[in-house]
C-alpha cells in the first residue's frame, strides 16, 4: 500500500477532512497528516516516514492486537488504551489495517455526531 492509496481510502468516507495540524508545535511535526470526521481525529500517518498508521480502536481490540501482533505498538503521544500504531509489512495485513481504519472512522463518528 502506498501513501496515496491510503489517503484516497480515508477520504472516501463521508465528511472526512485532512490537515497537518502539529507543525505549529514544532517544524518536525509538519509531516504528520491527520484525517478527521466531524472535527475529531480517526487516523494519522507520517508523510516523511510512511511505515504505518495510527488509529483509534475499541479498547478490547487494541489490547488484543498489542498482545498478539508484533507489528502493533503504542503511539508515543496517544492513549495506549484507545490508539494503536499499525506497521506495514509485518504480521498485520494491509486488509486488516484498512479494516482498522474503517472501524476507527466509525468509532469516532458515532462518538462525535454532526451537530445541527
Amino acid at each position: 500500500m502506498d501513501i496515496e492509496q491510503l489517503r484516497e481510502y480515508c477520504l472516501s468516507f463521508n465528511d472526512v477532512t485532512e490537515k497537518t495540524p502539529f507543525g505549529k508545535f514544532a517544524a518536525r511535526f509538519d509531516s504528520i497528516l491527520v484525517f478527521y470526521i466531524n472535527g475529531h481525529m480517526f487516523c494519522m500517518l507520517d508523510m516523511d516516514n510512511f511505515t504505518g498508521v495510527t488509529v483509534k480502536g475499541a479498547p478490547e481490540r487494541v489490547a488484543e492486537l498489542h498482545a498478539t501482533r508484533t507489528s502493533c505498538s503504542s503511539h508515543r503521544n496517544m492513549s495506549r488504551k484507545y490508539w494503536i500504531e499499525l506497521t506495514f509489512g509485518g504480521d498485520i495485513s494491509d486488509s486488516e489495517i484498512l479494516e482498522m481504519i474503517k472501524d476507527s472512522y466509525e468509532i469516532v463518528k458515532a462518538k462525535h455526531p454532526v451537530r445541527k
